[in-house]
């Protein structure tokens, strides 16, 4: 008779081949944490599979353990071309965390320029891509934005990017993983931008 560490061993490998082949990201995830729900009953899995209710683990959309890339406001919220965006509302902002115009002057909450102490308006400060430049500045890395998938978030649906580099170990210093990345790199940090569009 088999040792019971084995057959669940090779039930687990059976039943993740089972659910993965054919299906896209989103749909194995959901799956495996059904499975793993119905088998375990548990509360935070629970959670896991409702997005809405994931922030606890991340931020929504998020569940796993990869940390977030380098950014001015606490989460990695990015436009379209990976630039930083305030998390609370989307509006572009610069790698101090301030309120920019189109222009990348700094602006207060009726968009006018922020002015010094003495009246002189306050410099521009760099706004850089947050996986592109600011990580691969801090980190030294070659890393670059790659596989995405989507997520229904607060009634939106939000991509979520993995920001990927050659490098074995990821953000929180422990080994990196594949995910969607290509070409051998490997997930280092991860990035979000909200579409706007409804789910």
């Amino acid at each position: 008779m088999p040792r019971p560490d084995t057959f669940l061993d090779g039930a687990a490998r059976a039943l993740s081949t089972r659910l993965a082949s054919g299906m896209t990201r989103k749909s194995f995830l959901g799956r495996m944490g059904g499975a793993v729900l119905a088998a375990t009953g548990g509360a935070a899995v629970a959670a896991a599979v409702r997005p809405e209710k994931s922030e606890a683990f991340h931020f929504c959309g998020h569940i796993w353990t990869t940390g977030s890339c380098p950014n001015p406001l606490g989460l990695p919220r990015i436009d379209k071309n990976g630039f930083p965006l305030r998390p609370s509302d989307g509006h572009p902002i610069d790698n101090l965390g301030r309120a920019v115009n189109a222009e990348g002057w700094p602006v207060d909450g009726s968009g006018e320029r922020l002015r010094s102490p003495d009246g002189d308006f306050l410099p521009r400060a760099p706004r850089t891509r947050l996986c592109e430049e600011w990580t691969n500045e801090q980190y030294g890395l070659d890393a670059v934005m790659e596989g995405a998938w989507y997520r229904c978030c607060s009634g939106q649906v939000r991509k979520l990017v993995d920001c990927c580099s050659f490098s074995r170990k990821r953000i929180n210093g422990d080994a990196s993983l594949t995910g969607y990345c290509f070409d051998g790199r490997r997930v280092f940090c991860v990035l979000y931008y909200d579409s706007g569009l409804k789910c």
